[in-house]
């Protein structure tokens, strides 16, 4: 995920646990239950900015000044499970396309409540009531704001909001994974994959929501499960590309979405998908090509490769092959690891060392974040 920030703007991040917001029995969104959530989070994420122990006075003073959060979400694809809707669908957008104006809506009247109680955030007021009113319409008529429903366009003339951006869905690669559910608003890589990250090396995930399914219906043929139990890599690259684009309309600032595209996807293909991404309304896009690095993060199978092996990343012999050989070998001298290199210099400057820090993969010398483990 690339997040748009300030200079010395800070991420407040937390995300609402969508798996938690389905009625099971009706399989239909608890949209109250939603709603209730939003708003705890909102006030709490804004509790966060005050409470937060700041070692630079930069930060500090940006972090009171625009009063940034970011709220996101994680089990996106539980919950279009649970209310047996396929991920990626017309009728799943239309679902998730009603579930992210909710949680826009009420985050952005509950910053507006917040606003009369405590005040708007300070950015947001000038030094006369005319300059508040000018810094107030060209807020509302941002082309994010112009969407929002009047009552909130109007209640920010009003009365100001308490923080300047409010949503941000990020990867929520290992609290999503340890918490049980899907990460981010991304659909189940596939319900028995292996991951590399923070927990460990080639860590087995089994999603528990199939089980929980089968458990309740033990007429269901395991290898055959319903249509809306679909994969990432089941879905066309389009298709993952408009659901980010659904999403996109309600938030505000970065969203984090993998656009996930099969072996052989040609350079053309790719950049259709960034244009229709770009044409959507999307503030930015990851397209990953299945087996385009000698690593992944995600893989369907526990396999390591080793540094100058070489890798055919096509298997059907009438297909041109592409082969990882002395390049890989070559690249190990470089002592370069973040990305698809080996090493820990950063691959953007070749000066600085990648580091781990406040949970980013940084750079020490051109502080380049290269990975979140968020």
């Amino acid at each position: 995920m690339e997040q748009p920030l300030a200079p010395y703007s800070v991420c407040n991040l937390a995300a609402v646990n969508l798996a938690e917001m389905a009625d099971k029995e009706a399989k239909t969104v608890d949209f109250e239950k939603l709603k209730q959530t939003v708003t705890t989070g909102v006030r709490m994420q804004d509790n966060v900015i005050d409470a937060t122990p700041y070692f630079l006075e930069e930060n500090k003073k940006q972090a009171l000044g625009e009063r940034r959060i970011g709220l996101g979400v994680m089990g996106l694809h539980d919950l279009l499970i649970y209310c047996e809707t396929a991920y990626g669908s017309k009728e799943g957008n239309a679902l998730v396309d009603n579930i992210f104006e909710v949680i826009a809506t009420t985050a952005y009247r509950t910053s507006i409540e917040l606003a009369k109680e405590k005040g708007s955030f300070p950015f947001l007021v000038g030094d006369t009531q005319e300059e508040t009113k000018s810094l107030r319409e060209a807020f509302i008529n941002t082309g994010y704001m112009k969407k929002m429903p009047e009552d909130i366009r109007k209640g920010i003339l009003q009365y100001g909001i308490r923080n300047s951006h409010l949503l941000t869905v990020a990867p929520t690669g290992s609290t999503g994974t340890m918490v049980g559910v899907s990460t981010g608003l991304e659909p189940y890589f596939s319900f028995s994959y292996y991951r590399s990250g923070r927990l460990g090396k080639f860590i087995e995930v089994k999603a528990d929501i199939v089980q929980e399914y089968l458990d309740k219906h033990p007429e269901q043929d395991p290898s055959q499960l319903p249509d809306w139990f679909v994969t990432a890599m089941d879905l066309s690259p389009e298709a993952h590309a408009d659901t980010q684009c659904v999403i996109q309309r309600w938030v505000d600032s970065s969203i984090s979405k993998t656009v996930n595209a099969p072996k052989g996807y040609t350079v053309d293909q790719v950049e259709d998908v960034y244009l229709r991404l770009y044409k959507g309304g999307a503030k930015g896009g990851t397209v990953y090509v299945d087996g385009s690095r000698d690593t992944q993060v995600l893989t369907l199978k526990a396999e390591e490769h080793t540094v100058g092996e070489q890798t055919e990343l096509f298997e059907d012999e009438e297909t041109p092959k592409v082969v990882l050989m002395d390049t890989v070998q070559e690249l190990e001298k470089t002592n370069v690891t973040i990305g698809s290199e080996i090493g820990d210099t950063c691959p953007v400057c070749r000066k600085g060392n990648v580091e781990d820090i406040g949970g980013c993969n940084t750079c020490t010398s051109c502080g380049a974040q290269l990975k979140c483990g968020l």
